[in-house]
């Protein structure tokens, strides 16, 4: 009797559970990556391409032709510093740190214009701009709200996939009204939809990173959404790449055209 209750009970939960949506992606094109970048963080904006590098004594932060891939400016991070992620809004960028509770702010110019605390979080990975306010991840499965103007902490939200917390959650960037997150050694892209923190879809990218791994590559990392009105196919490029790949990958992801991301 108990062992066809739990039958009848399985068969419920796996008949009832929503299928996640696999987005579909082609790839377009590649840009060239510096190998030697350990990537944390990845955006597009004012026409150029934005990372933040880390290992300690190596971090970095770099405008980058999105053409070309040539690293038009770089900048070290002190060598007590560890980077991490990096959001873009307005003329301001911001970028995290690992574990020094600090995160700084820079201009367009690369030019380092103050500082924010992280606390209460033990560790900073990444962060992403939704309109409103900086979603930040910590390697859990919570992205915290963080207001640029007054530095207050919001409510967190929690993400879960099919009920269960999605840890490990790393570099970020919203799109077309949903959240995309690199997850720590995973090759695919959680989509999640903002206002529950529900995940219901990923992007896979195995073929990637197998393909950048034989290449001396590392973990799937790095995020960014170049819109169709600064780009030179005139449609939204979804950019990825990861710890020290040699390339960038520009993908057109069909699901991703549908609406148009925040504006800040």
């Amino acid at each position: 009797m108990c062992r066809r209750l739990f039958l009848l009970l399985g068969l419920l939960f796996s008949t009832s559970a929503p299928a996640l949506e696999d987005l579909a992606w082609e790839e377009v094109g590649r840009i060239p990556h510096d190998p030697r970048a350990f990537t944390q963080g990845l955006v597009y904006g004012a026409g150029a391409l934005w990372e933040s590098t880390g290992r300690w004594g190596h971090s970095s932060l770099r405008r980058i032709d999105p053409v070309e891939g040539r690293v038009l400016k770089r900048v070290g991070l002190p060598s007590r510093l560890f980077g991490e992620g990096l959001a873009l809004v307005g003329e301001r960028l911001y970028q995290l740190t690992w574990r020094s509770g600090e995160g700084r702010i820079y201009d367009l110019k690369l030019r380092l214009r103050g500082t924010f605390s992280l606390a209460p979080l033990r560790e900073g990975w990444g962060i992403a701009w939704d309109g409103r306010v900086l979603l930040v991840s910590d390697g859990s499965h919570r992205l915290h709200r963080l207001d640029p103007l007054t530095w207050r902490w919001g409510e967190a939200l929690e993400v879960t996939e099919a009920g269960i917390p999605l840890d490990r959650l790393n570099e970020l960037e919203v799109v077309a009204g949903r959240i995309l997150a690199n997850v720590w050694k995973r090759d695919r892209i959680a989509v999640i939809e903002p206002s529950r923190g529900v995940v219901n879809g990923w992007i896979d990218l195995g073929s990637l990173a197998e393909e950048a791994r034989k290449e001396g590559g590392g973990v799937l990392n790095g995020i960014a959404w170049w819109p169709a009105s600064e780009n030179p196919r005139g449609e939204g490029i979804l950019v990825v790449t990861g710890k020290n790949w040699p390339w960038m990958a520009l993908l057109r992801v069909p699901a991703l055209q549908s609406r148009q991301p925040p504006v800040p």
